[in-house]
Order: C-alpha cells, then structure tokens, then sequence
C-alpha cells in the first residue's frame, strides 16, 4: 500500500500561477512507477493532465494543458509536482495524483484547484 498525499491548492486568478505536490510514503516503489495528475470536476470523468516516467525522461501532457503546465519529480524525496502557470478557469477541478499512470493504480486525496477572479 502506498500513501500519496497532494497540496498546493487553492483559488487563484485568472493568469495565475499554482504549484502542486504529491509526496509517496513508498520511495521504492515511488522512484520505479510513472507518475500522473489527474483533475476532475463534478458531473465529468477524471481527466489525464500529466505523466511523467520514473526517470523523468519522458513526459507527456493534455492538449488542454500543454505550454501552461510542467509536471516534473524528484526521486529522493519521494515528490511529483505539477506546476500550473497562465490559469484559466476552466482548469478549475480537485487535481488527483496517481502513481502508475492507471485508473487502478493508487491515488492520494485531492487537492482542490479554483481559478475566479
């Protein structure tokens, strides 16, 4: 079993800027899984944001959200970011991280995200 436990939410406006941190309590398992955040809103399925492999070669990005967010990690803390720049309101949404890039991999609890002015 592996805790993943996000922060970093909050409101902000619009051209805003976030970051968000998920923090593994497993850094074995941690530093050998990809990485992902996910976000959703009510009424609407949970949507891939970002992915980042184990070694952080390769990531990969929603249309939505590519050139605006970066999501990167560090293995010895056991830490994925994501950092959100030039907010839009429709990034609004609870930002999930997962561990395993899987809708069955592990989740941590959420952290809410709303971007107002």
């Amino acid at each position: 079993q592996v805790r993943l436990v996000e922060s970093g939410g909050g409101l902000v406006q619009p051209g805003g800027s976030l970051r968000l941190s998920c923090v593994a309590s497993d850094g074995n398992i941690f530093g050998r899984s990809t990485m992902a955040w996910y976000r959703q809103t009510p009424g609407k399925q949970r949507e891939l944001v970002a992915v980042i492999t184990d070694s952080a070669r390769h990531t990969n990005y929603a249309d939505s959200v590519k050139g605006r967010f970066t999501i990167s990690r560090d293995n010895m803390k056991n830490i994925v970011f994501l950092q959100m720049n030039n907010l839009k309101p429709e990034d609004t949404a609870v930002y999930y991280c997962n561990l395993g890039a899987t809708t069955s991999g592990y989740w941590g609890q959420g952290t809410q995200v709303t971007v107002s002015s």
